[in-house]
């Protein structure tokens, strides 16, 4: 579903939250390669799963067109650094919730990006009837789990030993999740 571009100025940077076009395919499938060699809190290592071009334009063509999905780019000055996506199930018993997921680049890590995103997903969701919104990040990412606590998401389990990371341990991953206000 296509949103309305908005402006943001947080700590001295000015960035826009808008809906992707087919011209931004390329810069998006550089930058996810990019995001997953910065950190291990997504689920990839650098290249694994890799979306090309014409993956990302049929992503943002599905996406666009779909009420139930939503794709929101982030750029300063014209570049892409960020991006959040909205996903939901075709089948009637899951049409109620969407997947969350989000990645920024780590040097606009202190602008508030994340949480612009989340609550621009949440206002989407809600006018949207969309009653759940579900996620998954990892135990160690205190930063992303107190940002999503502070929407109103909450614990609902935890995927134990789920994630080997590179220094040969194994990370549980929490689940959480936000209600919509008034829904039981």
């Amino acid at each position: 579903m296509k949103v309305t571009e908005e402006k943001f100025t947080v700590n001295g940077i000015t960035y826009n939250i808008k809906t992707p076009m087919n011209t931004d395919a390329k810069a998006l499938s550089d930058l996810r390669l990019q995001i997953d060699g910065e950190t291990e809190n997504l689920d990839r290592v650098r290249g694994e799963e890799y979306i090309d071009l014409i993956r990302f334009e049929e992503i943002i063509k599905i996406d666009n067109e779909n009420a139930k999905n939503l794709f929101l780019v982030v750029t300063v000055n014209n570049r892409i650094i960020g991006y959040s996506r909205c996903t939901g199930n075709p089948l009637q018993r899951f049409n109620h919730n969407v997947e969350f997921g989000v990645c920024v680049l780590k040097e606009f890590w202190s602008y508030q990006i994340g949480g612009n995103l989340l609550q621009k997903s949440i206002k989407w969701a809600d006018d949207n009837h969309i009653k759940k919104i579900n996620l998954r990040v990892m135990e160690t990412n205190s930063r992303a789990i107190k940002l999503y606590q502070k929407y109103g998401f909450e614990i609902e389990g935890v995927l134990k030993r789920d994630k080997l990371l590179s220094d040969g341990n194994y990370y549980n991953t929490i689940m959480m999740a936000r209600f919509k206000e008034g829904w039981n």
